[in-house]
């Protein structure tokens, strides 16, 4: 299980030597991992942006079409939460791919660390394995009291 609660979901780009490595996205996304600092699992120490323009994606929560709450779990709720983040990226022209930092909000820690190998398989799935520099922080509540988890993000895009 990682610090970031990606669970198994790889290592993002290669943990290089010096001041980075990793390759330069579609996006002119460089993922910076120093081989001094602990390997990476499921995020990127750093990511550079190229030229291009930024997207501030708000906090999604799992909320569907009519401003409910679904999903039993924090799985089934990161899974929604991601896929609503995602297609505002997509309806702002970002892919996943594009995403260079991403904030995740939990009511439970303990319990987002409990799932971290399935939330690192759905991010597998929806996201592939180009990581984002990424935290996951601990919340009293969310502004849906529903809500489990919010993320929130940047992408750049060309």
């Amino acid at each position: 299980m990682s610090e970031n609660g990606m669970g198994d979901a790889g290592g993002g780009s290669k943990a290089g030597g010096g001041t980075g490595s990793g390759g330069e996205g579609v996006a002119g996304l460089e993922r910076i991992n120093p081989g001094h600092l602990a390997p990476p699992t499921g995020f990127s120490h750093a990511v550079r942006a190229g030229s291009g323009t930024m997207v501030f994606l708000a906090g999604q929560t799992a909320l569907d079409g009519n401003g409910r709450i679904v999903g039993d779990g924090i799985v089934a709720q990161f899974e929604r939460a991601l896929a609503n983040l995602l297609d505002a990226a997509a309806a702002a022209g970002a892919g996943p791919s594009d995403l260079a930092k991403l904030t995740v909000f939990a009511v439970d820690i303990a319990d987002y660390r409990r799932h971290a190998r399935d939330l690192g398989l759905v991010w597998k799935r929806l996201v592939g394995t180009d990581f984002p520099a990424m935290a996951v922080i601990g919340a009293t509540r969310l502004w849906d009291a529903d809500a489990l988890v919010e993320i929130e993000g940047i992408a750049v895009v060309r």
